[in-house]
């Protein structure tokens, strides 16, 4: 299978890369500097050059509260560009994976969301990854995947913004009111490759990295792993606080949990396990 990578440097994009590399696969792995997604005749002439079986677009604008203030250029990279994707995947007969968001959801509700769950995002980059599943559901095979709270080895993320802010402080405040599942990257990115080999129907789907928790507890799971693999480090003591006691600037939704029932239908044993991914990462990190 030929499979075109997009947002290669990103941390589902090098996650994949890493799975790939142990497959059969002829993949292709493509950052920013290599394709700019929001430029259509390049995305038109990189797709039609490498003729992909599938492209797995794992760009996209995360950083939630700066796209408070630049809506215009978060929509046209999280939604316009994956409707020129959907336009080139469907000129060479391609599968189109969109990577969405917990964020599409406005959490408040009090059950993890299904995918027939009435959306309502809360700020700016949740709905321009809305309007991304909608501009990939233009493809005329297209698998939209929702996950929540990426963390991994690579990129800018929860997990490593704490293993940072570990030495020299004596105490963190961390949000305690606002629960989601953190998800490895790296199980992600496998459980695609495995959505891909099976050829699963079009449509959208959620993916869970593991048991729910909240900012706070998701911190508390991280630090005795860091202090088994670093333990001259004083470990900071975790202070929980609320979303109203440590503002942003964009809202975020309370609880985004994800049902992924309709996914482990089709994909037994495709829940991933933040908890045991954690350990994993700290200990490259620590390294």
């Amino acid at each position: 299978m030929k499979i075109l990578v997009t947002g290669a440097d990103g941390q589902l994009g090098r996650c994949l890369q890493d799975r790939l590399r142990m497959t059969a696969h002829d993949g292709l792995a493509l950052n920013r500097n290599q394709l700019d997604i929001t430029d259509r005749q390049a995305v038109e002439a990189a797709i039609e050059g490498f003729r992909p079986d599938v492209i797995v677009n794992a760009a996209a604008y995360t950083a939630v509260d700066l796209a408070e203030s630049g809506p215009e250029i978060v929509r046209r990279v999280n939604a316009e560009a994956v409707g020129y994707l959907a336009e080139a995947a469907n000129k060479v007969g391609a599968l189109l994976v969109q990577v969405s968001t917990d964020y599409v959801f406005d959490g408040r509700t009090i059950r993890p969301y299904r995918e027939s769950d009435p959306v309502n995002p809360l700020n700016v980059y949740g709905a321009s990854k809305l309007a991304g599943e909608e501009c990939a559901a233009g493809a005329n095979r297209y698998f939209v995947v929702r996950a929540a709270w990426l963390f991994s080895e690579y990129g800018k993320n929860f997990l490593k913004s704490m293993l940072k802010l570990a030495d020299g402080r004596e105490t963190l405040q961390v949000v305690a009111d606002q629960t989601g599942t953190p998800t490895y990257a790296g199980d992600l990115a496998a459980t695609l490759i495995r959505v891909l080999e099976k050829g699963i129907p079009s449509g959208i789907y959620h993916y869970s990295g593991g048991r729910p928790c909240s900012w706070f507890e998701f911190s508390q799971a991280i630090f005795p792993h860091l202090g088994t693999h670093r333990p001259e480090l004083q470990l900071p003591r975790v202070l929980p606080v609320t979303a109203a006691e440590y503002p942003s600037v964009a809202s975020r939704p309370a609880y985004t949990v994800l049902d992924d029932a309709k996914l482990r239908a089709c994909l037994p044993l495709a829940t991933g396990d933040w908890e045991l991914a954690i350990q994993q990462v700290i200990s490259v990190l620590a390294e």
